[in-house]
């Protein structure tokens, strides 16, 4: 229940005293900070983290059983199974529309490609295969690629670097630095191996609710950019494209997100905990 005092509404505290002394330093700087509610209470934390480990078990279970052949429909039914097994709900399911519990995007495929008993994987296909868990009103949320048989140099070269560009979000998320900093360390990596940054698409504030703030843009300028706290819980989920960062989202369905020059595309996503020393990796 809030609480009201002479105009004054007070609500448990989430953090310490420095961390408290240094919010009101860079806000009298100036700075742009995340909402209260966004740095994360302790009992939320614990349920945060209990559905990351669901969420990772989920993803670990893939790696263990997909292969060549099996259908994306299938990839969809271990999703769901695996996930209502442990009392959980996949995120994505029916999620503003969305028809199924896990996204599986191949090859040009960017994001939030559907499932179909119609698709299969084949040899030298690469896969990112994105799933979200909510346990008990809490949220989490990772992706991984899975390369397919045998799979061509250039594309699993696209998709170490994907990788690479993920783990330096992760590295530059530290706190008190700016998101605009995560953003350019990502662009920088990418660029630098001669490939492109999804500029329309974002990862995310989660653990309360599937989307929150703040919006964790993968390309941008040093510096800038909303003021990473401790008790902060975002995703860093850089899509890297081979060709131009262009995309385009299919009529057909509404939600497959494809590179617009057709060549592939490769995602890592992990989840984080902004702690007052650097950074916890929830999911990954």
């Amino acid at each position: 229940m809030k609480k009201f005092i002479k105009g004054v509404r007070f609500a448990p505290k989430n953090y310490s005293d420095e961390v408290e002394v240094k919010i009101q330093h860079y806000k009298k700087e100036g700075y742009k900070l995340p909402s209260r509610h966004l740095l994360r209470t302790e009992e939320q934390l614990a349920g945060i983290r209990e559905s990351a480990k669901i969420n990772t078990a989920l993803l670990d279970y893939i790696s263990t059983n997909i292969r060549e052949g099996m259908s994306t429909a299938e990839i969809d039914h271990m999703v769901y199974e695996f996930t209502t097994d442990h009392d959980a709900i996949p995120a994505p399911f029916m999620y503003e529309g969305f028809p199924k519990s896990v996204c599986t995007s191949i090859n040009d495929v960017v994001c939030h490609g559907i499932p179909s008993t119609k698709e299969f994987l084949r040899s030298g296909d690469i896969v990112n295969v994105d799933v979200s868990t909510i346990y008990k009103g809490y949220f989490s949320d990772a992706s991984r690629m899975y390369m397919i048989g045998e799979v061509k140099p250039e594309m699993q070269r696209l998709v170490q670097v994907a990788k690479e560009c993920r783990d330096i979000g992760v590295q530059t998320a530290q706190p008190w630095a700016r998101l605009g900093d995560v953003g350019a360390a990502i662009q920088e990596h990418a660029e630098k191996n001669g490939y492109s940054v999804v500029r329309d698409l974002c990862g995310h504030g989660v653990g309360i609710k599937f989307h929150e703030e703040p919006d964790v843009e993968h390309f941008g300028k040093r510096g800038t950019g909303m003021l990473i706290v401790p008790g902060m819980t975002f995703t860093i989920e850089p899509m890297i494209n081979m060709g131009t960062y262009e995309v385009f989202i299919d009529e057909a369905d509404g939600w497959t997100v494809c590179t617009d020059d057709g060549l592939p595309s490769a995602q890592w996503e992990s989840m984080l905990l902004i702690t007052e020393n650097g950074n916890e990796i929830l999911t990954e």
